[in-house]
């Protein structure tokens, strides 16, 4: 069928809205009409640096199934879904309930540029084009998806709003709930105030935490104090972590660094109290600390994918909380036209906006 779909056609080059052809749903497959589809961070830095083009990216979206594969169950045409990442549903991690560290699930399932035996459904004029990224490259009419990342929701709960849950929120506030799982009454540190931060404010603010949101851009920290967070400006702040030490009477129970910026990192593990967690959720190559005072406090350091979430039955929950009034994910978003989706990724980087949803007609 012919779809459009948003190529990047040069390492770091621009979205560029082009023609395609899809294929229809093989074994397993999920031919979705996508509604909405959110831009992460993921998806401007991987372009940045992706070998194998042209290549549609995008996996945050959601829509409507139009068709499904031989095999498929628990979804018909007509159902509306989010879709997130996909896992194998049969390693040892899936099994145990923790999907995103998936044994085959990084790369060969989300992050290779075809489907798991090499083939792409995705091409133009006869040659191939590179996609399945996260199993649905979602910046696109309609998306082939999989069973195992496709999670359905309400009729009635707005796409624009799902989408961001398939990754961004699904990670801030799983990170949260699943992994740091604070007590009513701690206090968290977020250190980037970005989609994945404020979801992370969001949620632990439900839970009762005292929180304090560490980003440079006016415009975020004014959204973290929206959301019931205290706001620190790292420009102004002086030394970080002593301002945060301050704000959180002798320093944080918790940390989240979303930036994986070494230096914030280590501000982070600074700024924690004896016996602290911090949660590692921003994408980076290395970083440096103090090996000692990790030590001598007693610190905790976990890396965390998605939110240690499985998608299935943790998106629900998202919707529950919404609906209950407690993730306002509409207070973050921004809407585009698929079309300007260019315009959009650049106001994603520039920080003029938090998180940018392109929305179809």
């Amino acid at each position: 069928m012919r779809i459009r779909a948003a190529c990047v056609e040069s390492v770091g080059g621009p979205f560029i809205v082009r023609d395609l052809d899809l294929e229809g749903p093989g074994p397993g497959e999920v031919l979705v009409r996508t509604a909405a589809a959110g831009i992460c961070h993921t998806d401007l830095s991987t372009r940045q640096v992706w070998p194998r083009l042209p290549m549609v990216f995008g996996h945050e979206g959601a829509g409507t199934v139009e068709a499904v594969g031989a095999g498929v169950t628990g979804l018909a045409p007509g159902d509306r879904v989010c879709m997130s990442y996909r896992s194998c549903g049969a390693c040892e991690q899936c099994t145990a309930g923790h999907t995103a560290y998936c044994s085959t699930g990084i790369n060969a399932l989300n992050a290779s540029g075809a489907r798991p035996d090499g083939s792409t459904a995705l091409s133009r004029d006869g040659a191939p084009v590179f996609g399945h990224f996260f199993s649905q490259s979602s910046f696109a009419t309609h998306a082939l998806a999989h069973q195992r990342n496709c999670v359905r929701i309400p009729a009635d709960f707005s796409p624009v709003l799902a989408a961001p849950l398939g990754c961004g929120v699904q990670t801030g506030a799983g990170t949260v709930l699943q992994v740091l799982r604070p007590e009513p009454g701690a206090s968290l540190a977020v250190f980037g105030a970005g989609s994945v931060g404020l979801s992370a404010v969001m949620a632990a603010v439900t839970v009762g935490c005292e929180v304090v949101a560490v980003d440079p851009v006016p415009a975020r920290r004014e959204a973290a104090l929206d959301l019931g967070a205290v706001a620190i400006d790292p420009a102004a702040a002086g030394d970080v972590s002593t301002a945060v030490r301050h704000a959180t009477d002798g320093g944080p129970h918790h940390a989240l660094d979303t930036t994986g910026q070494s230096a914030v990192i280590s501000q982070a593990i600074a700024a924690l109290r004896q016996r602290g967690a911090l949660a590692l959720v921003g994408i980076g190559k290395t970083a440096e600390f103090d090996v000692m005072t990790v030590m001598t406090k007693g610190l905790r350091l976990r890396g965390v994918i998605e939110g240690d979430a499985d998608p299935a039955l943790f998106i629900p929950r998202l919707i529950e909380l919404h609906r209950q009034g407690k993730l306002p994910v509409e207070r973050i978003v921004t809407e585009f036209p698929f079309a300007e989706i260019e315009t959009a990724a650049r106001a994603a980087a520039a920080g003029e906006v938090i998180k940018p949803v392109l929305t179809f007609g």
